[in-house]
């Protein structure tokens, strides 16, 4: 063991990381967190109340039995903490064209896993939530076992959880470079240099630059999101308003009113940016945009504005993650690019980073996600490939 005294070390401690901390220090190892702000920020990715979670999965099918397992452990989590409602099932639509990415791609992973659904014509749509307003050429697949997470809170307790079981957890201390050391790691902040085992680099949009000697080919993205207060309250309340994503306009997000919060709504895709240059204020013409999209398809839902705000995507090129081990540093296990639909999988990636951190390996499916794959090794150097 390093002279620090640790087992691992984990860069970053929003959604993944703190996972990740949960995990290994459950498993008996003495875990040193390190994270550059303060406990609950919102500079990064883990944060904004509320984060959809749905398993017909129609990125690509090889991701549901990873968000099943996610399920499960986010139940456990809520059993270990004592915070029930930090996973909340409502329900999910999934709207676009019958032949689209979206609906054709959930209605595949549904089948190829045996889960339930329906596809809904407009008029059905309407009859059972009848907030939704949708033309005649979209169809809705319905998802009864989709739902939301309270981001936040599920930081908060694998954090808590973290630390009951030993882990050293230290905001505020950005690390401000890592290296190999024999066959451990040395991680250097402004307040001294810590060695250990092993490594996880898990830190959202600036994973980029922790991670330089890589060159992966990560793309950060502004994204802005805004909560309204409906106009029609008993339209769209969790009983009787779904999650729903909508393959239009570049993607349109949003989760049911919740107490105090009303609807939130977001579209998928913004401008590049970096977490150095990311404009934190929203202009009232991306809330006029994000009004106008919910008033297309969700009339009534966007009355006064409660508030808007900004998170960061980081995206891969062909939107998939990077779960992987580092090609030279086999003691470091690198977890990014989550692409903007990554929080769900928190739980279950943190249990995968403990896996390769302490085996070397991990029973989970992941070999779609290694950064060795076609879609990312064009831009590496034949020696980077490791």
């Amino acid at each position: 063991m390093g002279s620090g005294g640790y087992g691992a070390i984990v860069l970053g401690l929003g959604g993944m990381g703190s996972a990740a901390a949960y995990h290994l220090a459950r498993r008996g190892q003495r875990v040193l967190g390190l994270d550059a702000f303060e406990r609950g920020h919102a500079r990064g990715a883990s944060h904004g109340r509320s984060r959809i979670i749905r398993q017909a999965y129609h990125e690509a099918p090889e991701y549901v039995p990873l968000v099943r397992r996610a399920y499960e452990l986010w139940r456990e989590l809520e059993a270990e903490s004592g915070q029930p409602g930090l996973l909340n099932v409502v329900g999910g639509l999934l709207v676009g064209a019958p032949d689209g990415e979206i609906v054709a791609g959930a209605v595949r992973s549904a089948q190829l896993h045996g889960l339930p659904y329906e596809v809904l014509a407009p008029a059905e749509t309407a009859r059972r939530f009848p907030g939704f307003r949708l033309p005649d050429d979209l169809v809705a697949v319905l998802e009864p076992a989709a739902g939301f997470l309270r981001p936040e809170e599920c930081v908060g307790a694998h954090l808590d959880l973290a630390r009951r079981h030993g882990a050293d957890l230290r905001h505020e201390e950005p690390a401000l470079r890592w290296a190999a050391d024999g066959a451990g790691v040395r991680v250097e902040t402004a307040r001294g240099a810590y060695t250990a085992d092993r490594l996880v680099v898990a830190a959202g949009p600036w994973a980029g630059e922790v991670l330089a000697d890589l060159r992966l080919p990560l793309q950060v993205e502004r994204i802005v999101n805004a909560h309204f207060e409906p106009e029609r309250p008993a339209w769209f309340g969790p009983d009787r308003c779904p999650i729903f994503i909508f393959d239009v306009q570049g993607g349109i997000y949003g989760v049911p009113a919740l107490p105090g919060e009303g609807v939130k709504v977001g579209i998928h895709h913004g401008v590049p940016c970096t977490p150095a240059t990311i404009r934190r204020e929203v202009a009232p013409a991306e809330v006029d945009a994000l009004r106008q999209a919910l008033d297309r398809f969700l009339p009534g839902a966007a009355g006064r504005l409660l508030w808007a705000f900004t998170c960061m995507y980081t995206n891969t090129p062909d939107r998939h993650f990077i779960i992987d081990r580092h090609p030279r540093h086999p003691q470091v296990a690198i977890a990014c690019g989550f692409s903007g639909h990554g929080y769900k999988f928190a739980s279950v990636v943190g249990e995968i980073l403990a896996d390769l951190t302490l085996d070397g390996t991990t029973r989970h499916p992941i070999g779609f996600l290694s950064r060795q794959r076609p879609a990312l090794t064009p831009t590496l150097s034949q020696g980077e490939r490791g």
